[in-house]
């Protein structure tokens, strides 16, 4: 599977993209993460990507223009950036493909949206920015808006981030042991994953329910089963 990020601020996925999970996904060549800075399709010599909204208000907006190359040049890489038409790029639905936008309007980012992004062959996201983005953006070139909660985040990185690592533990081969994934919290029909010990069997004199430590896997199963049940309630 391919990642694409489209950013002002590249340096962001530096490091955590080369940290534990996505850095093995990478080695075992299971994702291609390609950061691509929006700067350099702007046409200009400052390198100007947003400016003042039609109609006054605060902040700035982040033109559509130097988005359009952007996602253009991942489709035609035989092409100059300065050489693409901004009209060439539209909404499609060709491969099999997503393109996002991280916005604090878009839809709920879900475990159910992690798992049908992590069957796809790629997944671009554009970052959204703290002033918001040309509106043309949403309608004409991605193919969904997503939020990952309820409030307002400076932009769209982290965002970005999160989707990243959510869609990529979920990819074949990724994880050590896949048994990990079905039991999880907000996995199929669980909401919730059961609680879970590990050694010393007690510490400060808090000690591991004892229906984990008897051997009885039917037992287990249903204790487990119980706890997930209680904290759906």
């Amino acid at each position: 599977m391919k990642i694409n990020i489209l950013t002002l601020f590249p340096e962001y996925f530096a490091t955590p993209l080369q940290q534990s999970i996505l850095k093995r996904a990478k080695q075992k060549s299971l994702v291609e993460f390609e950061i691509i800075d929006i700067r350099d399709f702007a046409t200009d010599k400052h390198q100007i990507t947003d400016d003042r909204p039609y109609g006054g208000g605060a902040g700035m907006v982040l033109k559509i223009e130097p988005i359009a190359r952007a996602l253009h040049s991942l489709e035609t890489r035989n092409q100059k950036p300065e050489s693409l038409n901004k009209t060439q790029r539209t909404k499609t639905k060709d491969q099999n493909s997503v393109t996002l936008l991280t916005s604090a309007k878009g839809k709920l980012f879900t475990q159910e949206k992690a798992k049908n992004y992590s069957e796809l062959d790629e997944l671009t996201i554009i970052c959204g920015h703290y002033g918001g983005v040309d509106e043309r953006v949403a309608e004409h070139l991605v193919d969904e808006e997503i939020r990952i909660g309820d409030y307002v985040l400076t932009g769209g990185e982290s965002a970005a981030l999160v989707i990243s690592d959510a869609v990529t533990r979920l990819l074949p081969g990724v994880l050590g042991n896949e048994e990990s994934l079905a039991n999880e919290s907000h996995s199929q029909d669980v909401k919730f994953a059961h609680p879970v010990y590990t050694v010393p069997r007690e510490f400060n004199g808090w000690a591991v329910p004892e229906v984990l430590l008897a051997g009885d896997h039917k037992k287990i199963e249903g204790w487990r089963e119980n706890q997930q049940t209680s904290k759906m309630s």
